[in-house]
């Protein structure tokens, strides 16, 4: 890439202000990252002509340094720049000088490999209720990018080491100029790390790292419920350039349980009795997460009355106590009867009839 005036880079004028200068390199930058554009050499190209301009004109020295001599150079001429009459540079001045000038405010022209935290992942695992209410281990299989076992992460073979890069002596770039303009661009030899992999590791094929099944034994806490989210560190995809790596987030959901509902901490449950046992009353055994429980039916309980079982529900999660388990009893009204079961609801029906007939006399007499 040609050289270009660093103002004209962040598109500013010579008397921005520092905070014109890093709001606009925010928005370049936002932009151009190379984040934002994979595969799209051109973009990483611009991205780092901006960070360096950037780097310059939001440094004092490296600013005013930059407006005495690099507006002359981005306009290609060195008008007000006189040289002595008796002045006779040796052939190499303009190497020097406008070597000194990007020293001061380049530094190294090696390429800069940022460290990038790796990405996350996502695990949907799904747990039966009891799983949910007394916790459990389990194994996850995760497929991602990991370092290489036989080089370590080095890429080279056992044993060898990288070397020098031949084309670009270890800078990691190449410089041209033509004239008064100067162009640098990255070395393709080594693709800009000022090293080259003479013998690359056979099992990655000289990337470094490989893709592999990791197998994580995690626990899962008493009282997880759908939606809840478990962020396990270090276990997502491995960074780049020695990055750290992302998280896995296991992402929780309880399946469907054949008896129990739940609310919340609590555990709801539906249990038919007879009409004998809602009348007469009885003691009858109730399904729990934690086994069978006696509840006593008091006579004359009315249809779909509730019962609560104290400290029977969901333990609460990443904390202390256990909700209630809530019991609605369903009278069974048979749908049916025979000839002896009518006979005796009817008489049970004028027994029921003759006592309230005596009670309402009883009550007109006082």
């Amino acid at each position: 890439m040609s050289y270009r005036d660093y103002y004209d880079l962040l598109g500013l004028d010579q008397s921005a202000t520092p905070e014109e200068i890093k709001k606009a390199y925010r928005r370049l930058a936002h932009q151009f990252h190379p984040d934002k554009n994979p595969g799209n050499p051109s973009a990483a190209e611009q991205f780092r002509h901006i960070t360096e301009a950037y780097e310059v004109l939001q440094d004092t020295k490296k600013r005013t340094a930059y407006d005495r001599y690099g507006a002359s150079m981005a306009r290609g001429s060195f008008e007000g720049f006189r040289e002595p009459g008796d002045f006779s540079p040796p052939g190499n001045f303009f190497d020097d000088f406008w070597g000194e000038i990007f020293r001061e405010f380049y530094g190294s022209r090696r390429q800069r490999f940022t460290r990038t935290r790796g990405g996350d992942f996502r695990y949907n695992l799904e747990v039966s209720l009891e799983e949910a209410a007394f916790g459990m281990e389990t194994e996850i299989k995760i497929p991602r990018m990991s370092i290489c076992p036989l080089c370590r992460g080095s890429r080279c073979s056992p044993g060898t080491l990288p070397v020098t890069c031949p084309a670009c002596r270890g800078i990691g770039s190449l410089r041209a100029q033509r004239g008064f303009f100067i162009t640098e661009t990255t070395c393709q030899r080594c693709g800009g790390e000022g090293k080259v992999i003479v013998r690359p590791c056979s099992q990655c094929r000289g990337m470094g790292h490989i893709k592999l099944t990791r197998i994580i034994r995690t626990h899962i806490p008493p009282g997880v419920d759908n939606g809840t989210r478990l962020r396990l560190r270090g276990e997502g995809e491995m960074g780049r350039n020695g990055g750290l790596p992302g998280d896995l987030y296991v992402m929780v959901s309880v399946r469907k349980h054949p008896i129990f509902s739940r609310s919340g901490n609590d555990i709801l449950c539906q249990i038919p009795i007879t009409l004998v046992q809602a009348v007469r009353g009885a003691e009858i055994e109730i399904p729990t997460l934690r086994g069978k429980a006696k509840l006593k039916v008091p006579p004359g309980t009315p249809a779909e009355k509730s019962f609560t079982l104290r400290g029977y529900g969901m333990p609460i999660l990443r904390g202390s106590g256990r909700g209630d388990q809530k019991v609605k009893l369903q009278v069974e009204i048979p749908s049916k009867l025979n000839r002896r079961q009518r006979e005796i609801l009817e008489e049970f029906n004028q027994i029921c009839a003759g006592a309230k007939k005596g009670r309402s006399e009883g009550s007109a007499r006082n």
